[in-house]
């Protein structure tokens, strides 16, 4: 029985959830293998056959692949689990988390430092302002 889940309906948002948790399992598994340098040197050596030692689905390794995070997210991906690969790229999560949003580095700091995103556009469908 699928439970009631009101928080579905934020804009733009994926909640990672115990639902989304079973969906990503193997994809956030192999992201945190990436935390054991021997690991990383694998997977920067062949990335597909690295991939193919974990039993995702062809879509979560096609998005590992492209570098879509949002893909990742969508399909069971934890941004802190994702930051592993991110990492593996020699990227800072400044970097990560902006091109996720569409901005670059820069742009997403002087966000952030300014207060974060606008609540406008965060809300449920059907709440009231």
């Amino acid at each position: 029985m699928a439970l009631d889940k009101p928080y579905k309906d934020i804009p733009g948002t994926t909640i990672f959830d115990a639902e989304q948790s079973r969906k990503g399992y193997h994809l956030n598994q192999f992201c945190m293998s990436l935390m054991k340098p021997e690991n990383r040197a694998r997977f920067k050596a062949g990335e597909r056959a690295y991939l193919d030692e974990w039993p995702m689905t062809e879509e979560q390794k096609q998005a590992v692949l492209a570098r879509d995070l949002n893909r990742c997210i969508a399909l069971g991906g934890n941004v802190y689990f994702l930051s592993k690969i991110g990492g593996t790229d020699g990227k800072t999560f400044q970097q990560i988390a902006g091109s996720m949003t569409g901005m670059t580095e820069e742009q997403y700091r002087a966000m952030m430092l300014a207060g974060g995103r606008s609540i406008e556009g965060n809300r449920f469908i059907g709440e009231q302002k």
